[in-house]
């Protein structure tokens, strides 16, 4: 490698990673108990006893549970209808019109057999990590702004493996120089660090960039597939009396048996048509959960219009939201999104250290020392 391409790589390095580095400890933070927010959640706010029923008792229908949410939220209409994964609970979000912003929506909650009403999910201390986890209670566009911050930790990590070959040519892999400045201390710690967790950083990086892009994809897939499948058929208008639920439930499970209820979107909202019941369904393994099969029931006729997989970037923005968090290989799979959190919460860290203590000259010294001495931070 000569010269000039490592001075460019180092300035592609040091340049990326100044810039994103506070965002991403910032991220990295909060995202640390964010991995663990079932389980936080459960501590804080323990589940709501339920009744003692025989394991075969039947559900109620889900148009049963909707009449008894229109009495709870009066005058409002159902946006979403979620099924719990471990509890006979049916969750049923409703607000004053399909595009109602979240905090203009009611979260009610029914036991799935008897229809009793549960106590409503009330946002705690990790709701509130998680908006400053996502936008830092700025919104859409400061979303997008950490999406940015996710490209560039991406460029930085790129830069800092191809800046780590000269190193690793002169030294052993996880060589620790001793008995010399304690800046070149952390620095050989920086880069083992950095290269140990290049591949988990590399995973949460880009999954987290395709998570604040989420708006944007669920866009692009209403604009295309989801609008051929409102235009292929003739629609009657909508009116108060609309087709049954869950016979839209129904008939979309007989095409997909062995898969289970995720959510139902009603017409208008986002992942809906302005005439569809959106259905979606998901596998039974653990993997195949996140991969969700939609079915689209015209809501005034009760007409099942299509059951069609996702396109490719919708099924990889359902999949890069638990990678992100490690949430679907159990506990044992958390701790060690934990553990690789802190240890790149610690190259980070130590890459901010390395900059405030380096050293002046230009930067032909600076890329001179990276080939003598391995220094890539």
């Amino acid at each position: 490698m000569t010269r000039g391409t490592i001075k460019t790589w180092y300035l592609v390095h040091k340049w990326t990673s100044l810039i994103c580095t506070a965002f991403l400890l910032m991220l990295c933070v909060t995202g640390l108990p964010l991995i663990f927010d079932e389980e936080i959640d459960g501590w804080l706010d323990p589940p709501a006893p339920m009744v003692t029923l025989p394991a075969d008792t039947p559900s109620l229908s889900l148009d049963t549970i909707l009449a008894r949410a229109a009495k709870t939220a009066p005058g409002e209409i159902p946006l979403y209808i979620s099924f719990d994964e471990e509890r006979p609970i049916v969750y049923v979000t409703t607000g004053p019109t399909p595009d109602a912003a979240p905090a203009a929506m009611h979260f009610l909650a029914f036991d799935a057999r008897t229809g009793t009403k549960m106590p409503p999910y009330v946002p705690g201390v990790m709701a509130f990590i998680l908006k400053l986890h996502t936008d830092m209670f700025l919104g859409f566009w400061a979303e997008i702004f950490l999406g940015v911050m996710g490209l560039l930790f991406f460029a930085a990590i790129v830069s800092g493996v191809v800046l780590y070959a000269p190193f690793m040519a002169k030294l052993d892999f996880g060589t620790l120089r001793r008995g010399r400045s304690k800046r070149l201390g952390w620095l050989d710690r920086h880069n083992l660090l950095g290269i140990v967790t290049l591949a988990w950083a590399s995973v949460v990086g880009v999954t987290g960039t395709i998570n604040t892009f989420v708006v944007p994809i669920t866009a692009i897939w209403k604009s295309n597939g989801l609008a051929e499948i409102s235009a292929s058929e003739t629609r009657t208008p909508l009116g108060p009396q609309r087709a049954s639920v869950q016979a839209a439930l129904d008939a979309v499970q007989r095409k997909a048996p062995e898969m289970k209820p995720q959510f139902i979107a009603f017409p208008g909202v986002v992942f809906s048509s302005k005439h569809h019941y959106a259905v979606f369904l998901k596998g039974a393994t653990p993997l195949r959960s996140k991969m969700l099969l939609p079915g689209f029931v015209d809501a005034a006729t009760g007409r099942l219009d299509a059951v069609v997989p996702m396109p490719w970037y919708m099924q990889a923005m359902l999949l890069a939201q638990p990678l992100h968090f490690g949430n679907y290989g159990g506990l044992a799979m958390k701790i060690v999104w934990a553990l690789f959190d802190i240890v790149t919460i610690i190259v980070l860290g130590s890459g901010l250290y390395l900059w405030l203590r380096r050293r002046g000259g230009p930067s032909d010294q600076r890329v001179r020392e990276v080939v003598m001495a391995g220094e890539i931070a």
